[in-house]
């Protein structure tokens, strides 16, 4: 009885090694590939912060408010604006998804605002 019980420990010990393993090798992937979107550097730590802090990439938030372009302030504000409206709870629509859209035109209102910041810098620097 105690040998089949230590074999039941060490086969349940040498899967749950093996789940960690993989677990542990597609964080660090997706660590590696979050830091290859992020372009590295300054640049790539900014991004990264602004991602953590509103919990959204900046490519989610794209998809989310149906924009390809960030220069096309009009089209973002227009499809906020509608997916806002028709999401409403009032009008049968879920919070959920009118939270995603607000939070989807946050990340991308912060990254607007950090691109006017990066531009500012670089005119103060050619002065």
């Amino acid at each position: 009885m105690a040998k089949y019980l230590a074999q039941i420990i060490v086969l349940g010990g040498q899967a749950i090694g093996r789940a960690f393993a993989k677990a542990l090798k597609q964080e660090i992937a997706a660590s590696q590939e979050a830091a290859r979107r992020g372009g590295g550097g300054p640049q790539g730590e900014k991004r990264a912060e602004a991602n953590a802090r509103s919990g959204m990439t900046l490519e989610e938030a794209k998809q989310i408010l149906n924009v390809d372009d960030l220069k096309d302030l009009e089209k973002v504000i227009k499809n906020y604006e509608h997916l806002f409206a028709v999401n409403e709870k009032a009008k049968g629509g879920s919070f959920y998804i009118q939270s995603k859209v607000f939070r989807a035109k946050e990340r991308i209102d912060q990254e607007i605002k950090q691109q006017m910041e990066d531009m500012r810098s670089k005119q103060r620097e050619t002065r």
